[in-house]
């Protein structure tokens, strides 16, 4: 008994210290601060758990479709996805570099997640980062998973595809 006591007791002082420490203003919010590793761990943790418990979208689509696919393209550049995350031939914008966290790089991330966990992020965005929920503007759903299906591919597209797929097209002559 005295052991749990001493456990409570223990969870009550770093309880307290906590919120000294959060609300008292000794957590610097500061973008271009570096957060502690503990803070970064539990962020990416939670972030990959909540995401995995709410996609449970599928996609009615096939996403390996070539048109798909470009259409898709065609959508991440338009709603402006490139500025933060680049794309084949294009760089992110510069002041992308002054978001914290740091959006990723996403060819190095979409062989890693689901085609239903990238629904969902860019469906509804994701708290404390510049990543937008495209839901809140009305984004039709088969819009959204167009570009899921261009980022399931973006690590094997060219520049010179993603130029052709992006191009605007001709007016009819």
């Amino acid at each position: 008994m005295r052991f749990l006591a001493f456990i409570g007791a223990v969870a009550l002082i770093a309880a307290f210290a906590a919120g000294i420490y959060f609300f008292g203003g000794f957590y610097n919010v500061a973008a271009t601060a570096e957060d502690p590793a503990i803070v970064d761990w539990a962020l990416a943790r939670v972030r990959a758990v909540s995401i995995d418990r709410h996609a449970t979208d599928r996609p009615p689509m096939s996403l390996d479709d070539a048109a798909t696919v470009q259409a898709g393209a065609r959508a991440y550049a338009e709603r402006g996805c490139v500025n933060c995350h680049g794309a084949p031939g294009v760089n992110w914008a510069k002041w992308s570099e002054g978001i914290a966290p740091y959006p990723p790089n996403l060819k190095e991330l979409v062989d890693a997640r689901e085609p239903r966990q990238l629904f969902w992020v860019v469906k509804n965005g994701i708290r404390m980062t510049a990543m937008p929920g495209f839901a809140k503007i009305e984004a039709p759903d088969d819009e959204l998973w167009r570009i899921v299906a261009f980022l399931k591919k973006l690590p094997t597209v060219s520049e010179s595809d993603y130029k052709d797929w992006t191009a605007p097209a001709s007016p009819p002559q």
